[in-house]
Order: C-alpha cells, then sequence, then structure tokens
C-alpha cells in the first residue's frame, strides 16, 4: 500500500490525473488479497427467473441481444463477440435475479476452488457444456465459477461511426446516418449488487476469486468507519481488465442493482436508446460519462423492472494500478449529463425499501442508523 501523502493544491499525489485524487491512508483496506485462492478472469453471465420468457425475449432483442439458445423453460442470450453467454433467463414463478456466474482463466482453477470451499465441481447447462463449482457469497448470492468447453462464435456487431475531429477529415463526400435500430450488445461488462454486509462480501470477493479494487467510496464523514462501495476488477495481471467487473455498495438491501453490456460507441448508445424509447420502454437515467470508470453511459428498465445499461469507453486497468478513494456523493457519478434520477438512486420510498431498512436495522449486519443517514445524504450531495 502507498505511503499517505499530503493532499494540497500544489502536492502531487500518487492519484492525480489517474483516476483518484486520493489513495489509501495508512491501514485503510489495500484492494487484494495476498494469497486468493484463485483468480477468475471475467463475468461470465448472469442468472435470472422470469414468469414470461416470450416477453422477456422481446425486450432482450429491443435491447440489442441476440438469443443463443431457447427452450421451454431458458432463454440464453449473448453478444456478437465469441465467448460465453450474457445471460441465462429461466422460466419461474416470480421475476427475481438469481446471481452471477463468473469465468475461471483455467479448468485446473475450479479443482483448486473445489478442494479450499469443499464444493465440488459438476457439469454445467451452458450451451456447448463446461464444469462449475457452486458457491454461496455472504450476502446470499449464488455465484457459480465456471469453465465452459466451447466458445459461442462471434456474430456481427455495428462498426463504429467514421468521425471527423477539427482538421483531421476522415470522412469526406459521405454523411453520417446512424440507423435507428437496437444496440447490438458486444459482450456483458459488469454486475452492481446491494448487501448489508459489505465489508464481508468485500473479502470474500478478493480472497475466493482473486478480484482487486479499482476505487473505494467512503460517506462523508466516515471515511474512519471504512469504505461503504466498491468497484472491482478481475486480476489479470499486465494485461489490462475492466475497471470493473463487479461493483457492491452497502445498502438496506440485499440484491440486484443494474447490469452493464458494451456497445460500439455514443451513436449506438443513443440511436439504440431512441429505438427503445419509441418502443415504450423506461429510461432510468443517462446519456452521460461516468467519473469511476469513465465509460458512456444509458440505464433502461426492462419490462420486469430490471435495469440495465448500455456503455462504450470503459477505463481499462492492469493490475498494478492501486485503489482510488474517493466520497460518496450523487454529483460524483457522472462527468456530465443530466442529474441522477431518482429511479436510477432506488430513492423513491417504497413497502419494500421500508421494511428493508427496519431489518436492516433490526439485524446483525454493518448497517445502523449513521451509515443509513450517511447514504440518505449521499443521495441529496
Amino acid at each position: 500500500m502507498s505511503e499517505p501523502r499530503v493532499h494540497g493544491t500544489d502536492v502531487k499525489t500518487a492519484h492525480q490525473d489517474l483516476h483518484s485524487e486520493q489513495g489509501a491512508l495508512r491501514g485503510e483496506h489495500p484492494g487484494r488479497s495476498r494469497n486468493p485462492v484463485i483468480k477468475v478472469a471475467d463475468l461470465a453471465w448472469l442468472e435470472f427467473e422470469k414468469p414470461d420468457l416470450d416477453r422477456a425475449e422481446v425486450f432482450a432483442r429491443d435491447f440489442g441481444f441476440q438469443v443463443a439458445a431457447r427452450t421451454e423453460s431458458e432463454l440464453w442470450l449473448c453478444g456478437t463477440f465469441a465467448g460465453s453467454p450474457c445471460m441465462v433467463i429461466r422460466r419461474g414463478r416470480t421475476s427475481r435475479f438469481i446471481g452471477p456466474a463468473f469465468r475461471a482463466g483455467e479448468r485446473a482453477d475450479l479443482d483448486r476452488l473445489a478442494r479450499a470451499t469443499g464444493s465440488d465441481v459438476r457439469d454445467t447447462d451452458v450451451p456447448g457444456g463446461g464444469k462449475a463449482v457452486h458457491l454461496l457469497d455472504p450476502s446470499g448470492f449464488p455465484v457459480r465459477v465456471v469453465h465452459c468447453g466451447e466458445r459461442l462464435p462471434a456474430l456481427p456487431g455495428q462498426r463504429p461511426l467514421l468521425l471527423n475531429f477539427g482538421t483531421d477529415h476522415r470522412r469526406t463526400n459521405a454523411t453520417q446516418r446512424p440507423p435507428r435500430e437496437p444496440s447490438r450488445i458486444q459482450r456483458l461488462g459488469h454486475v452492481v449488487l446491494e448487501t448489508r454486509v459489505f465489508a464481508r462480501a468485500l473479502d470474500w470477493y478478493l480472497d475466493t476469486l482473486g478480484m482487486i479494487v479499482s476505487d473505494f467510496l467512503f460517506l462523508d464523514g466516515q471515511r474512519e468507519r471504512g469504505p461503504v462501495m466498491a468497484f472491482i476488477r478481475c486480476d489479470l495481471g499486465s494485461v489490462p481488465a475492466d475497471h470493473h467487473t463487479l461493483a457492491m455498495h452497502l445498502g438496506p438491501g440485499t440484491g440486484y442493482v443494474h447490469s452493464a453490456y458494451q456497445v460500439t460507441d455514443l451513436d449506438s448508445i443513443a440511436a439504440g436508446g431512441e429505438y427503445l424509447k419509441e418502443r415504450g420502454y423506461q429510461r432510468s437515467w443517462g446519456i452521460g460519462r461516468h467519473i469511476q470508470g469513465s465509460q458512456l453511459f444509458d440505464y433502461w428498465r426492462d419490462t420486469d423492472r430490471f435495469m440495465l445499461e448500455h456503455f462504450a469507453d470503459g477505463d481499462l486497468f492492469s493490475c498494478d494500478v492501486e485503489p482510488g478513494w474517493a466520497p460518496m456523493s450523487t454529483s460524483g457519478l457522472a462527468q456530465w449529463g443530466p442529474p441522477a434520477t431518482r429511479d436510477f438512486l432506488g430513492a423513491s420510498p417504497s413497502p419494500q425499501r421500508v421494511r428493508d431498512v427496519i431489518q436492516a436495522l433490526r439485524g446483525d449486519n454493518e448497517m445502523d442508523p449513521a451509515r443509513l443517514l450517511g447514504l440518505l445524504k449521499a443521495t441529496k450531495s
């Protein structure tokens, strides 16, 4: 961990002009494990249950997914990049998020993980076959670590538009007319989860799956109590990885917040968003550019109220980039774009949210009145 430095207008820190002006202070969380069991290579897919697969497929195609496989009880969705599917939706009585599946770098990693956790290596039902270890994280999410047999082939994608910059004229005697059609999803980027046991869940992902933190967020006036949100990436050594593959934040509930899917460029985000708007879907927040991760973003609700994000142009970090530290605030979510909506922030009161708060304050977890008030203050700052 870096030595603490004085933060002032005339002092350069290790993080200024990189991704955060502040690094860790002495004794703060290092953002990685000294000896993880394995190091996962990526997020493989996400698992959901929904009662109406036909309706789910209509939204999926409108949002930009391709259908990799479909049965009476399962819908596998993919992007245009070769690899594993992005999502599986299984028929169920209610709409709910099940959990994430992470991709092991090697088949031997599954055996090592199974021995360390007292689990078994099982066959998995992904198209093309494969093996998996089934785990449960401290928040109660089922987590699969998989090694797939066959990779899905690449599919035709959207080409980025050729842009003119100042005197750099790459396009002449030609117009720009991006088609009004669904954005073509390239791949699954990340998932964001809410948990009442943030510190325990964070350490589990670092110790068990070998992930590392890109950025920590802390509550104003509560930094000494530790972070309340982490943007976590895969450790691929010198190979740059997405700024975050998993993000988690402390909250009164335990559940899915949103998932993000890469598309080609800003025009793909905007034209695809117009296509979704014309078909009556609800935009949750966008278009804008984030601070942590730098992605261009646009958030939408599907027909079951799950939030999904189109993104492009995200940061890529190699293993030697240390965690940044920043205060949590709504204004700190974006460099530009419209103000974050109450829908995106989950700030609209609901009976379920009230029950979550009551249960969290009564339960054995990391939520207490000071944390709750700090989170409420962050949504208004």
